[in-house]
């Protein structure tokens, strides 16, 4: 089954075109500045990636390049729109609505969108794509793969805020989580590696990118994770503050004369490491700066490891131990400096890190010597493979079904 996955943004749209028989990535690329001027990157093995500017107005007219592109005589990978089999779309905010991914029906969107005020930056444009994608191709089935799913395994006492709680029961304020998709294959994958079942494992999954979160994922399920209610909370990232006094916010905008917006923009666009640093919110900047004795990005990249341990820490307390601490995402992949100044505060756990196996970018491994009591890996997250293979499910799921009710006809 050839299946398109979509990821829609308020003025971009990432895709790829997944063989789900052998799992190999047909095609991918993005559409940037939609709404403005247009921009289409197209990549397929074998060829240079194709790069070029394009009206895309609205999202319909880039999900129609898209699909173009990916006709096109020379370098297109379908002959026909009809060979996509199925389209699956990473949706952000499912609220406590959706445990797992699910046909788009009618029904399905008007539920997610009635979750829009809990992601109001995420959820219209997902929505956007979909319906362009209906548009264009109305019988092919849409699934949403949400990113708050995974999370919906947390215990009360994990996702209650100490607010009144009559929030929770009138507007669903909890914490809800995100890169739910990447935890979920990150930690499965880690039990295929190790030869496990997921249920056999305590794993602690650090996704560490420009947006970073730490889920603790007990026997396969997830039990406590670091962002909130917005991919606001939990450990400080790029340009987000992270879990912070709440006061601060109102401290801020009453000093420096701002609005709740404007100081809500300070803290998700000019904090974190860049905030703290002053250079940049690339941690290969930071480095770079640090080794050249700038002491405000050294103490970015510190900070950031700081919240990081505290995290990890306590979610081996909340899982009563643990069994393997896993590294995904851009930074968590690449970086080896963070990950071993983020190990060698876990020593009292038995945790070893193997520096020469610890030199790794991008790829999966164990990191930690064969007798540290606590697994270290690097595990590359996948969240297009993710979002195809529950995709397939579904759709299959819904054939089959279709097939009985018309033989019990």
């Amino acid at each position: 089954m050839k299946v398109l996955v979509i990821n829609c943004g308020s003025s971009s749209l990432k895709y790829q075109v997944i063989d789900s028989d052998t799992e190999n990535v047909l095609a991918k690329g993005l559409c940037e500045r939609i709404g403005i001027d247009g921009v289409l990157t197209y990549q397929k093995p074998g060829i240079d990636k194709i790069k070029f500017e394009a009206p895309m107005p609205k999202h319909r007219q880039a999900v129609e390049l898209v699909l173009k592109q990916l006709m096109d005589p020379e370098v297109g990978v379908i002959k026909s729109i009809d060979e996509i089999q199925a389209v699956g779309h990473r949706m952000v905010h499912g609220g406590e609505k959706f445990a797992c991914s699910t046909l788009l029906t009618d029904e399905v969107l008007q539920t997610v969108e009635s979750c829009n005020d809990l992601a109001p930056l995420h959820n219209p444009p997902t929505l956007v794509g979909v319906n362009a994608c209906k548009e264009l191709m109305p019988t092919t089935p849409m699934v949403g793969v949400f990113d708050t799913a995974f999370h919906q395994t947390m215990p009360a006492e994990a996702y209650i805020y100490g607010v009144p709680y009559e929030y929770y029961e009138k507007y669903t304020l909890r914490r809800f989580g995100f890169h739910g998709t990447s935890h979920r294959f990150v930690s499965q994958r880690v039990a295929e590696i190790l030869g496990k079942k997921p249920e056999d494992l305590k794993i602690i999954v650090c996704h560490l990118g420009n947006g970073s979160s730490i889920t603790a994922v007990d026997h396969g399920k997830s039990v406590d994770t670091s962002m909130g209610l917005t991919p606001l909370g939990g450990v400080i990232m790029g340009t987000r503050c992270g879990d912070i006094d709440p006061t601060v916010v109102e401290y801020v905008a009453q000093k420096e004369d701002l609005s709740l917006e404007e100081a809500m923009a300070v803290m998700n666009k000019k904090s974190g490491v860049l905030g703290i640093s002053g250079v940049s919110s690339d941690f290969r900047d930071l480095e770079e700066a640090a080794a050249n004795g700038n002491e405000r990005a050294d103490l970015a990249l510190k900070t950031f490891v700081h919240t990081v341990v505290k995290t990890v820490g306590s979610y081996v307390a909340v899982m009563n131990g643990v069994d393997v601490i896993v590294f995904t995402a851009g930074i968590g992949e690449n970086d080896t400096a963070i990950r071993a100044s983020v190990l060698e505060h876990f020593g009292y756990l038995g945790v070893t890190l193997d520096p020469v196996a610890n030199d790794v970018h991008g790829k999966e491994r164990i990191i930690s010597t064969k007798d540290s009591k606590v697994t270290a890996m690097v595990v590359p997250t996948n969240e297009e493979l993710a979002i195809c293979r529950d995709t397939v499910e579904i759709v299959t799921k819904k054939v089959v079904e279709e097939a009985v009710k018309e033989v019990l006809k």
